[in-house]
């Protein structure tokens, strides 16, 4: 829906959200997108960070400084064009597809229980909502949301309603083959963890933990391609929460900053939770929850808008799209609230 927004009306999320909301309105998204903005660079940084820590020892602090500097890298392919960037980020995709893959054939799994995991969702207590709130931001980043309704906006126009409805096609099938592959990844990594860990009853509660372990059960190659797939994680996703904030800024308030420039004030955040010493993993499950809790506040605009047939012309969702867009939002919502209704009751 975001991508069939910006290709039908040739604007994105944020900026029709100014156009059509109200001012208090429209900062306060503004606002809540940086927050959004800042817990993506977290997760981002803290990932890269313990992926050079674990591979070649590198203390938290300076690692994270490093990752930084590979994100200006890959800024700087944008420079040189999309095509440079998607390119380079397709690469790191497949190393971690290629990683957690090769865990998941060593894990071997019990395919009756993973069947059955797929198709009874259930909870253990406040701990696993938790989880699963931070799995779903980690799947559907809120900021991707926006970013997806601007791609299309200085790259292919559609001149009339056939062509648009064309892009629109090609963009849904790449949408829906990057969907995948994150929740592949992300599908991968819990039944890698369950198959190796679950059975012989360790409690493995740390990433660090999980990468000796992986080690000492399966093998140096096994912990080797885990630290490798965690760095080629947080170095892909780096660029793009800095590429999802300028659409977030240029489309709520109309103001630009310099690319790296903001690529510097949101790794801040990111730097000073590393350099004061809070524990990574906990920090970065964290900041997935806090991408759940987004998910909502770019959902139901998105939804609005892609319903009113004056905004959308013949790219307008269909009823049955529409309903089942509101379905997902209202499980999303519901979500969050039960997380802080077991969060304030479990203590």
């Amino acid at each position: 829906m975001s991508a069939k927004l910006g290709i039908a009306t040739g604007r994105n999320l944020p900026e029709i959200c100014r156009e059509r909301f109200s001012r208090p309105t429209t900062f306060g998204l503004w606002i809540q997108a940086e927050f959004i903005a800042i817990a993506t660079d977290l997760a981002e940084f803290i990932g890269g960070a313990l992926g050079l820590n674990l591979l070649f020892g590198i203390p938290l602090f300076p690692a994270a400084l490093i990752t930084g500097v590979f994100s200006f890298a890959l800024l700087e392919l944008q420079r040189r064009g999309y095509r440079w960037l998607e390119a380079g980020i397709a690469c790191l995709v497949g190393i971690v597809v290629v990683s957690f893959g090769y865990e998941v054939v060593m894990a071997r799994p019990d395919g009756s229980a993973l069947l059955y995991g797929l198709t009874v969702p259930r909870f253990a207590g406040a701990d696993s909502v938790l989880l699963a709130a931070g799995i779903l931001g980690a799947t559907v980043m809120p900021h991707v949301i926006y970013l997806h309704s601007s791609l299309t906006q200085h790259r292919v126009t559609g001149r009339n309603e056939n062509e648009r409805r064309r892009i629109f096609r090609f963009e849904m099938a790449d949408i829906l083959i990057a969907m995948a592959i994150a929740g592949i990844i992300n599908g991968a990594m819990l039944v890698m963890s369950a198959g190796l860990f679950f059975g012989s009853g360790d409690i493995v509660s740390s990433i660090e933990g999980a990468f000796s372990r992986l080690g000492d059960q399966i093998g140096p190659l096994a912990s080797l391609l885990f630290g490798v797939g965690l760095l080629a994680s947080g170095f892909s996703s780096s660029s793009v929460g800095t590429m999802s904030g300028q659409v977030v800024m240029q489309g709520y308030i109309n103001r630009r900053i310099p690319l790296y420039l903001r690529r510097l004030i949101t790794m801040l955040p990111a730097l000073a939770v590393l350099g004061f010493g809070l524990d990574p993993s906990t920090s970065l499950v964290l900041s997935q929850v806090v991408l759940s809790f987004g998910i909502p506040f770019a959902l139901i605009p998105l939804i609005i808008f892609c319903s009113s047939r004056e905004l959308m012309g013949t790219l307008v969702n269909h009823r049955w799209t529409t309903r089942l867009a509101w379905l997902i939002a209202l499980v999303i919502i519901a979500l969050n609230v039960f997380l802080i209704y077991q969060t304030l009751t479990s203590g």
